[in-house]
């Protein structure tokens, strides 16, 4: 890729923020604070039924099936549900817990602030969440990343999600940049990558697990590392 960038647009979960680890953690102490074992015979076991279902209820959310308030609830009662427990009020208690304590946790992505630093004064750095502002936010400033970017663009407040066109339009005038001189950088191929190519923005699917795919991209890498080489 030639040197031809002046603005860098990153993802946050998954991307820079490990969403996983960190999601990971806060499931694990949730386990035990509301004595989960009572139904649930493994931390495991809960950890994995919860991810499966969490992703099918983001689905619904980014394709403005339901409603964000819906979504925090609703995705441990389903979870609960699998395990014969249907208590919606365990299930609220969880999700506040869960949105309190997940944004707090601090890991980040193998290499991200070295890449951030790295890229720190050679480009302008943005973010383009689908996350709620509240809560990156609170990512951004714990994980003490938050200075590298110029601006943070959420689609809560543009009001479509990626890989909606508006969203990035609304990211590259805020920046005061163009298509051609931007990149975007995700591991969502659906909302990063299908969204950049949708508006003709160049950009790099980070593939950290290596999933095997058929993908149309631009470029791919495995870790932020390799931007080291790119950028």
């Amino acid at each position: 890729m030639e040197r031809k960038y002046e603005h860098i647009f990153f993802d946050l979960d998954r991307t820079l923020w490990h969403f996983d680890e960190n999601s990971r953690k806060v499931l694990s102490d949730i386990y035990d604070e509301f004595d989960l074992n009572e139904n649930i015979e493994v931390t495991s076991d809960f950890i994995s039924t919860y991810e499966i279902i969490n992703e099918e209820l983001w689905t619904l959310y980014r394709n403005g099936k339901i409603a964000k308030e819906q979504l925090r609830s609703e995705r441990f009662h389903q979870t609960l549900l699998k395990f014969n427990c249907n208590n919606e009020l365990l299930a609220d208690k969880i999700g506040d817990y869960y949105v309190n304590h997940s944004p707090l946790q601090t890991i980040l992505l193998p290499f991200a602030v070295d890449v951030l630093e790295h890229l720190n004064g050679k480009y302008q750095m943005h973010i383009i969440t689908n996350g709620f502002e509240e809560i990156q936010l609170i990512k951004l400033n714990n994980s003490k990343i938050a200075h590298y970017f110029n601006q943070v663009i959420f689609s809560e407040k543009v009001g479509v999600k990626k890989p909606h066109p508006l969203i990035f339009k609304q990211a590259i005038k805020g920046a005061g940049a163009t298509f051609k001189n931007s990149l975007m950088i995700g591991d969502d191929y659906y909302a990063d990558i299908c969204g950049a190519q949708r508006v003709k923005m160049d950009s790099i699917y980070f593939n950290f697990y290596k999933e095997e795919h058929n993908y149309k991209i631009d470029r791919e890498i495995n870790c932020l590392s390799e931007l080291f080489e790119i950028l």
